[in-house]
């Protein structure tokens, strides 16, 4: 792999911009990865219409909390992102690792999440993807949450 992608992208849940750079190897790489950043961007935006346009209908979101799996239809996920909000948080997502296979991939990806600059929690992202009528699509999404980051 000759060339060396970086995608920045902003991700805030409550109020401000966050940042998250994914290193793509292959072109291909970053088409899969556009709709994690496009997600970013709306959820930093609080445009729930752009997180939607990288949704496959039909969708789910599968959250691990306190060790309880939360699994969310798409449109419920995106009703859950704020609108409105004045605390900085930010996600910073480390080192994708991402596999295809002709029209599905996966992206697999450690994250910490901050609050006011402060570790909050950590886990790691998955996403799962279809590629559709030229264009990669969010299929699914699961991610977990602990707290055992905050003292590193």
């Amino acid at each position: 792999m000759q060339f060396k992608y970086w995608t920045c992208v902003a991700l805030g849940l409550t109020a401000m911009i966050s940042t998250m750079c994914l290193q793509a190897s292959t072109p291909e790489e970053q088409a899969i990865l556009m709709p994690v950043h496009k997600i970013m961007d709306g959820v930093a935006q609080r445009n729930h219409a752009m997180v939607k346009e990288q949704l496959l209908p039909g969708g789910m979101a599968t959250l691990i909390r306190e060790g309880k799996p939360l699994q969310l239809h798409f449109d419920a996920f995106v009703e859950r992102l704020p609108t409105t909000g004045a605390t900085k948080l930010e996600e910073r997502l480390y080192d994708p690792l991402v596999r295809i296979d002709d029209d599905i991939a996966v992206v697999w990806v450690p994250y910490k999440f901050f609050i006011d600059d402060k570790v909050d929690h950590c886990g790691t992202d998955v996403f799962s993807l279809i590629h559709q009528d030229g264009r990669w699509l969010v299929s699914g999404i699961a991610d977990n949450s602990r707290k055992d980051c905050l003292s590193k």
